[in-house]
């Protein structure tokens, strides 16, 4: 256990041993998609648009994960020809859609979802990656066909025999039927934002504390992922000593400490947003550290 007082910790940079096999530089020396793949991201978000709304929504997801975990949202048409390099950079993904094609059996998305589900996705080789699906649909206009499209997504990445997240009540919702329900769920967070829109932030903090709470973060690292990128510097990196409080997390108020575990290092990178620390041994050895906000509205 970590001592209760202070933990000196190399906040700006910490260069590890060759054993580490990893070093921390400051974010603001590399552009954001490659300081997620050199934190060791565990979550890509990946959505198709026509309109924006869904990546709209996606950046919501995404800042409430934090840029320690989550990447910056990417577009579904910006990696087509690369789907499986791109998803086996991260051990989790979380993917959106909109719904255009209402009613529609198959591709119902109008967007780049519909040019890969049944050609390109179908030799990835994902499965037992972690999924988490979002879509956006109209529940008022459309309330028979609402966010149909969520649903085909989730069905192409289970049939991949991925693991799939993310399942949320009806409740609260105007729509009349919809194609992404599984049993009495959606299949995924489902948003409105043409008659709900003042509910959107509530829905996605609640949804993504809950899949932090399913373990959506959790477990060993997925065996069709790379190591995080290794950054060799000849330069040594100034070491900026910083003191960070280690309380009871009994006591941590609304930020939770989340884990980053580095296998080839054996050391976990713990951080909240704002403060940061590293432990030996993966994240479930330091557990009284892990505070995880998972209250949900009712």
């Amino acid at each position: 256990m970590l001592p209760s007082a202070l933990v000196t910790i190399l906040a700006a940079a910490a260069t590890y041993d060759a054993a580490a096999a990893f070093t921390f530089i400051p974010s603001h020396v590399v552009s954001n998609r490659e300081t997620t793949a050199l934190y060791g991201t565990r979550v890509g978000i990946f959505f198709g648009t026509s309109t924006g709304s869904t990546q709209e929504a996606a950046d919501l997801i995404a800042a409430e994960f934090g840029d320690d975990v989550a990447s910056s949202p990417i577009e579904i048409d910006e990696i087509q020809g690369s789907v499986a390099a791109e998803f086996a950079k991260y051990d989790a993904l979380v993917v959106g859609t909109p719904t255009w094609n209402t009613g529609a059996d198959t591709e119902r998305s109008g967007t780049g979802w519909d040019e890969i589900y049944y050609s390109e996705m179908e030799s990835l080789n994902i499965e037992g990656k972690k999924v988490a699906v979002f879509g956006l649909g109209d529940s008022v206009s459309y309330s028979e066909n609402y966010a149909d499209a969520s649903g085909e997504l989730h069905d192409v990445f289970e049939s991949l025999g991925c693991k799939m997240f993310g399942y949320i009540s009806t409740d609260g919702y105007l729509h009349e039927e919809s194609k992404a329900i599984r049993g009495d769920k959606f299949c995924g967070l489902l948003l409105d934002a043409v008659n709900q829109e003042e509910l959107t932030e509530e829905r996605v903090k609640n949804w993504v504390a809950a899949l932090i709470s399913e373990g959506f973060l959790a477990g060993e690292v997925a065996e069709n992922r790379e190591p995080a990128a290794s950054v060799q510097s000849s330069n040594p990196v100034p070491q900026i000593e910083t003191e960070v409080s280690v309380v009871d997390p009994v006591s941590v108020p609304e930020e939770a400490f989340i884990g980053h575990y580095n296998a080839l290092s054996d050391k976990t990178w713990w951080s909240n947003g704002r403060q940061s620390f590293v432990t030996s041994g993966p994240p479930e050895m330091q557990s009284t550290l892990v505070k995880t906000n998972t209250r949900l509205s009712p």
